[in-house]
C-alpha cells in the first residue's frame, strides 16, 4: 500500500515512540480499513490486531459522528492486563499501541499524538500528497 521507504519511516518512528515509552509493549501502523504498514512488536498477531483496529474504528468514527463530537481522534480501552490505544494518522490510517497497566496514559496520549501526525506527513509524502495551507491553495474545494 505505501512504498518501501514510507514504511521504512514508519518503522522507524515507531521504534521512536517505543523509546520514548518504555511501558509500550507494541506499536503497529495500519491502514484505516485493516491492513499493516509497518510494526514494531514481539507480537505475531498484527494482522488480527490490525483488523480489529479497522473494525474498533468504524464504530468509534460512527460514535463521534452521532454524538456530535466530529471526526475520529483516538480511542482508548483499558483491560486487566493493560491498555490498547488508537490514534487517528490522517484519514487513511492509523496507530494502535499496546501498554502496559503501569503507563502514564497523559505521556502515552502525548507521545502518540505526536506520532500519529509524523505517521502522517510519511503517508502523505510516500503517496504524493501534500497537506496543510499550500495544498489547500492548490485545491481551493479541499480548503
Amino acid at each position: 500500500m505505501v512504498p518501501a521507504e514510507t514504511e521504512a519511516g514508519i518503522l522507524a518512528e515507531l521504534r521512536r515512540l517505543r523509546a520514548r515509552v518504555p511501558q509500550l509493549s507494541g506499536a503497529l501502523a495500519a491502514s484505516a480499513d485493516g491492513l499493516v504498514l509497518a510494526q514494531d512488536s514481539a507480537a505475531a498477531e498484527a494482522e488480527s490486531v490490525a483488523a480489529l483496529t479497522a473494525a474498533a474504528l468504524g464504530v468509534a468514527q460512527r460514535l463521534s459522528d452521532c454524538t456530535g463530537q466530529g471526526g475520529f481522534r483516538e480511542l482508548l480501552v483499558r483491560g486487566e492486563h493493560g491498555y490498547v490505544a488508537t490514534y487517528a494518522a490522517g484519514e487513511a490510517a492509523v496507530l494502535t499501541l499496546i501498554a502496559e497497566p503501569r503507563v502514564n496514559v497523559g505521556r502515552l496520549h502525548l507521545e502518540a499524538r505526536r506520532s500519529s501526525v509524523r505517521i502522517t506527513e510519511l503517508i502523505e509524502h510516500g503517496l504524493g500528497r501534500r497537506s496543510g495551507p499550500e495544498a489547500a491553495a492548490d485545491h481551493p474545494d479541499r480548503s
